[in-house]
């Protein structure tokens, strides 16, 4: 059983005169999924290259289980970091197969699950004797995510894992995480922009906005705050008194607001004035509140 905690406080990281983050602090809990967005440029890279050792931060500090992550092989043996294979800079060559990434990745990392390797390389259809420069980009994603979870990696970040995969490939992605989730008791980290998809798998949702965190929240939680109220304008109008609009569209007499602090009042108030209320998608939500940032 893995009950231990990745914690960042204060991290801060700076390129020449331009700081990309700016003072992040959190903690990344035992047995958790947790979904890690923002917009391009928002720092999410730079940042899981920090929780996991790969880029030095300019000031704060990464514990994981109590140890800085930093030059600690012990606690670098329990995380892995998997992001896009590039097929031109991969140490400096470009005619590795897969075959000779897998057996890398075996002496990586202390927990490999060679069987396990094996299982996803024929789910997923690999060719095992392929170079990684002859490989498309989705099948490039499925060897990440290969390496992923069969790193066994009591805590795991997957970087956009699933950009260059269709749809059938995304949900295939998704039962196998679920499936690793629920048979062990690891910790992933996913960054994606395909949130729609992925946003029944998180439980915990982490938004970073350019390079602050704007919020560590529960899944669950964060959108009971949230609720599309939908009617006529002057009934909307009227139940949504007091309440924050993040998002407001009109057609005509009818009109749609995204308004925060929704309770049970909130849905009383709806009830009695008919007006729908009904619950907002994680990836809408996100796109108000970058808007409401940005403005």
């Amino acid at each position: 059983m893995n009950a231990k905690t990745l914690t960042a406080v204060d991290i801060r990281k700076t390129y020449g005169q331009k700081e990309v983050l700016h003072g992040i602090s959190l903690t990344l809990l035992p047995h958790t999924i947790y979904g890690l967005i923002g917009r391009n440029g928002a720092g999410k890279t730079t940042l899981m290259g920090i929780l996991t050792a790969q880029t030095p931060a300019t000031s704060g500090s990464v514990t994981y289980g109590g140890e800085p992550v930093w030059e600690n092989a012990r606690a670098l043996s329990e995380i892995c970091f998997s992001r896009e294979l590039s097929p031109t800079v991969l140490m400096g060559r470009n005619t590795f197969r897969i075959k000779q990434i897998l057996r890398m990745a075996s002496y990586y990392y202390p927990n490999w699950d060679k069987d396990y390797a094996q299982k996803l390389v024929e789910a997923f259809g690999l060719d095992v004797k392929k170079q990684i420069c002859k490989l498309s980009s989705g099948m490039r994603s499925m060897v990440t995510i290969l390496l992923a979870l069969a790193s066994r990696a009591p805590v795991t970040f997957l970087d956009e894992p699933v950009a260059g995969l269709d749809v059938v490939a995304r949900d295939q992605f998704y039962r196998l995480l679920l499936e690793e989730y629920e048979r062990s008791e690891r910790t992933f980290v996913i960054s994606t922009h395909i949130i729609e998809e992925a946003a029944s798998v998180f439980e915990k949702v982490l938004f970073l906005d350019h390079g602050s965190l704007l919020l560590a929240e529960d899944t669950d939680t964060l959108l009971s705050h949230y609720a599309y109220l939908s009617g006529r304008e002057e009934d909307v109008r009227a139940a949504a008194e007091g309440r924050p609009v993040l998002h407001r569209e009109q057609m005509g007499r009818s009109v749609t607001l995204c308004v925060g602090e929704a309770d049970e009042a909130l849905s009383q108030r709806c009830q009695a004035l008919d007006v729908a209320c009904d619950p907002v998608p994680l990836q809408k939500l996100f796109v108000y509140l970058a808007g409401q940032k940005e403005a």
